[in-house]
């Protein structure tokens, strides 16, 4: 009995100061919704960046025209790109002859974007690729259905092409797409395979892709240079030898290169502990956010709530 009465009470007393009770639930909401916030983004941080990291895997690491510590600010930015040159299929083909702790190299070219059509259907800025085919098992490529392309179909510069599953349920949503035929730029090309669905990460679709080979790609768009530009994706042949493998591709590099003894790389070479190295980087930054818009969203909630406690008191005591 006490209970209901006491309930009734409590119901009466926020009726009759909607206004006052408002702003005791709006400095709530404030507070809890910052600290879910800033988790929910240091969370997404954290699973972008590990899904990242496993898809490299321990044995994995590029090589590409610049090192994550050329970007440290615009001088050492000019500094890289007056010094740093564009990987080719030569230094490659060397890097392959020569290497004896890489287990698989291959390369890939920065994606360009171009418009994609089937019959009526068309698709704007879609992001194409060129790749060498063993990147589908350096990177353990996810294939919903049918295959990668092969190494006679590469050499051949042979117009076929692995898709997103964007791709797919936009251009073919009535049946599968291995075996159809889609163009891009006015070229026609055959789907040979369809990737597993990714989602989107930060609101970013991850599945609006098309790979072709890499001398298609070179013929069908132009020389692999500048945002053509190629990196080179290799694994070692054991977990124990990654780091002697990233050094013996460092110092072949070097040496295709002619660098001296006492000039820097030309180049970058990325592994999995330079990108946690980003990472926590990035969420050092984060967590300074994390640690101040909570603590600001609750003094401001704490304020409104004890001033409107105040005056609840004060109007008690008169």
């Amino acid at each position: 009995m006490k209970l209901i009465e006491t309930l009734k009470l409590a119901i009466a007393a926020i009726w009759a100061h909607k206004l006052r009770s408002a702003l005791t639930l709006l400095g709530m909401i404030i507070g809890v919704t910052a600290v879910v916030v800033v988790v929910s983004v240091i969370q997404g941080f954290n699973a972008y960046f590990d899904e990242k990291i496993a898809g490299i895997g321990s044995k994995s690491f590029s090589i590409r025209r610049f090192a994550f510590e050329d970007f440290k600010d615009t001088d050492t930015i000019a500094a890289a790109q007056r010094r740093n040159k564009d990987l080719t299929l030569e230094e490659l083909e060397y890097l392959r002859a020569r290497s004896t702790l890489i287990a698989r190299l291959g390369a890939r070219a920065n994606p360009t974007r171009h418009q994609v059509r089937r019959g009526t259907e068309i698709l704007e800025e879609v992001q194409i690729q060129g790749a060498t085919p063993v990147i589908a098992d350096i990177e353990n490529l996810d294939i919903a259905d049918g295959r990668f392309f092969s190494e006679t179909e590469a050499d051949a510069a042979m117009r076929v092409a692995y898709i997103g599953a964007d791709i797919a349920n936009n251009l073919f949503p009535s049946g599968s797409a291995v075996g159809q035929e889609l163009i891009i730029e006015g070229l026609p090309y055959r789907v040979i395979g369809v990737a597993t669905a990714k989602g989107t990460v930060f609101g970013q679709p991850q599945d609006s892709f098309i790979i072709i080979p890499l001398k298609t790609y070179a013929a069908s768009f132009g020389p692999l240079i500048r945002q053509r530009a190629l990196y080179f994706v290799a694994t070692s042949k054991s977990d124990e030898t990654f780091s002697d493998a990233v050094e013996e591709a460092r110092f072949l590099l070097r040496t295709r290169r002619h660098l001296g003894v006492n000039e820097k790389d030309n180049f970058g070479i990325i592994t999995p502990d330079a990108i946690t190295g980003i990472r926590d980087r990035i969420l050092g930054t984060v967590s300074i956010v994390a640690v101040a818009v909570p603590a600001i969203a609750l003094v401001i909630g704490g304020i409104v709530i004890m001033n409107i406690m105040l005056v609840s008191v004060t109007e008690r005591t008169k």
